[in-house]
């Protein structure tokens, strides 16, 4: 039976010694690729607008995620609070942008992990984790002491910094990671961050560096993710160019990769300031991103 490779970290201390050097790092935070320099530790708080504790919006089983994430049991999700990047169209901009949520300690943090394990979740799923992963491990460290088993999917918009993701190097078993633009000036309007395009690429470099292709069992008649990379891309109406530059850089770079070609764009929070945003994706353009993925040898997930 697979064992997670947070718990044999656990058992050995080093989880407990990367949790401290993490945390250290909020001192003068660089956390992410913002490098605002703020002191954390002290509550000062930079573009992910938050402090010592990481803040929740909710934890329960999920099952709108993909087929290997939810199995029977579903994703043990935890949404935090805030975010890193700024984008117009963020459908969770409630909880991202606006803020909410509850602050929550360690030991709080690790018995919504426990609790989710107990009601029968597959893993462990962290939404938005980039700016919290010092107060992820420490929680982490926690829950395995105290029983915690199944494996940890760090959900992300890959806007994160390789030397960050370098401390979750042997504890997350499973990459959920965002592939979003291609060109800097549309990750500048639409994100804040025209650095994105480089960043992401080194970031999932490094994922895949660390746990290599999707693996999965099967768990009576379906299959459950256990480790590797899951590459998530949002199709955006006016932008196949860079879907297309998008897939096609994933399936040289990584033949093979499991990528979900999602079509769930909606005009929520500030879209509908962006022209080509205000609309639906359609038919036509999914089915060019569709082709683009089967030509470059992907494997679909939906």
């Amino acid at each position: 039976m697979f064992t997670p490779g947070y718990v044999y970290l656990s058992r050995t201390g080093e989880l407990e010694e990367l949790a401290r050097k993490a945390v250290e790092r909020l001192r003068k935070c660089e956390m992410c690729p913002r490098r605002c320099g703020v002191n954390r530790l002290k509550d000062e708080t930079g573009v992910c607008r938050t402090g010592r504790m990481a803040v929740v919006s909710s934890f329960h089983p999920h099952f709108g995620e993909e087929p290997p994430l939810v199995g029977y049991g579903g994703s043990g999700t935890i949404f935090f609070t805030h975010c890193n990047l700024r984008c117009k169209y963020c459908q969770n901009y409630e909880i991202s942008h606006l803020g909410e949520g509850r602050k929550v300690s360690s030991s709080e943090l690790a018995d919504m992990m426990l609790s989710l394990q107990d009601v029968g979740c597959h893993n462990i799923n962290l939404v938005t984790p980039s700016h919290v992963v010092p107060q992820i491990l420490e929680a982490l460290d926690d829950a395995a002491a105290r029983g915690l088993e199944i494996p940890i999917v760090y959900n992300t918009s890959s806007y994160d910094s390789p030397q960050t993701l370098r401390l979750l190097d042997g504890v997350v078993d499973i990459y959920l990671p965002d592939a979003k633009y291609w060109e800097k000036d549309t990750a500048g309007r639409l994100s804040g961050a025209p650095d994105y395009p480089d960043v992401m690429k080194d970031a999932i470099r490094e994922m895949f560096r660390q746990v290599g292709h999707l693996e999965t069992r099967r768990v009576g008649d379906v299959r459950v993710a256990e480790r590797g990379v899951l590459v998530r891309h949002l199709v955006l109406p006016g932008h196949l160019d860079e879907t297309l530059r998008i897939l096609e850089w994933l399936g040289k770079e990584f033949p093979g990769a499991h990528v979900n070609v999602m079509d769930q764009y909606w005009p929520a929070y500030r879209a509908r300031e962006e022209e080509e945003l205000r609309r639906r994706v359609t038919r036509k353009e999914m089915r060019a991103a569709l082709a683009k993925a089967k030509e470059m040898g992907l494997n679909l997930v939906y």
